[in-house]
């Protein structure tokens, strides 16, 4: 296997301001290690503010606006999770098909902590097994989800994982995730 596996790969990572920060920048730097091209999607221009712990953490460049993005232009979706970035997304019409996109396209999803309620407003996790933090586990249900025992869960080309995984074990599900579905799914034109 290649030093690079991920290169001529791009992955798209979806936020709003308020994003769990950690949740964004520990699998970035496995996936830009890996030779992926990361792009920050958002309905934000200039730049998204992370959270980090329970304080306001760095300020991130936007690469795409989420008005211009389509899941086909990428190989990959990292959803990270933080409330404040899930609620402004999970009402934006352009989020729910920009995820729609990635999950009818068979490419890979990684959803962390809050992002399953992305999943349960884009309306694509209809038989779908997935980790969810327990104030998740009714809205998944009400989806026609099944809730996971485990902290990671893999169902197809859908990786979720709990706010509370370590995030060792999140960084190297999330490389190896991608690098497994994407291998598998054509490359983004």
């Amino acid at each position: 296997m290649t030093d690079q596996p991920l290169a001529g790969k791009t992955v798209a990572i979806l936020v709003a301001s308020g994003f769990e920060e950690v949740h964004m920048t520990e699998p970035q730097r496995a996936l830009l290690a890996a030779g992926a091209a990361v792009k920050l999607v958002s309905p934000e221009s200039g730049v998204v503010n992370g959270w980090h712990g329970k304080a306001w953490g760095h300020y991130f460049t936007v690469d795409v606006p989420l008005s211009a993005a389509l899941a086909a232009d990428f190989d990959a979706l990292l959803l990270p999770g933080g409330q404040r970035s899930i609620d402004k997304l999970a009402g934006t019409a352009h989020a729910q098909r920009f995820i729609r996109g990635f999950a009818d396209g068979g490419k890979p999803i990684v959803g962390l902590g809050a992002a399953v309620s992305l999943l349960v407003a884009a309306e694509r996790i209809k038989g779908r097994s997935v980790a969810a933090d327990e104030d998740l586990h009714a809205s998944v249900a009400a989806a026609s989800g099944t809730v996971a025992d485990e902290a990671l869960s893999i169902d197809n080309s859908l990786l979720t994982a709990t706010s509370d995984v370590d995030l060792d074990t999140l960084k190297e599900a999330v490389f190896k995730h991608i690098v497994a579905v994407s291998t598998e799914v054509p490359a983004a034109a």
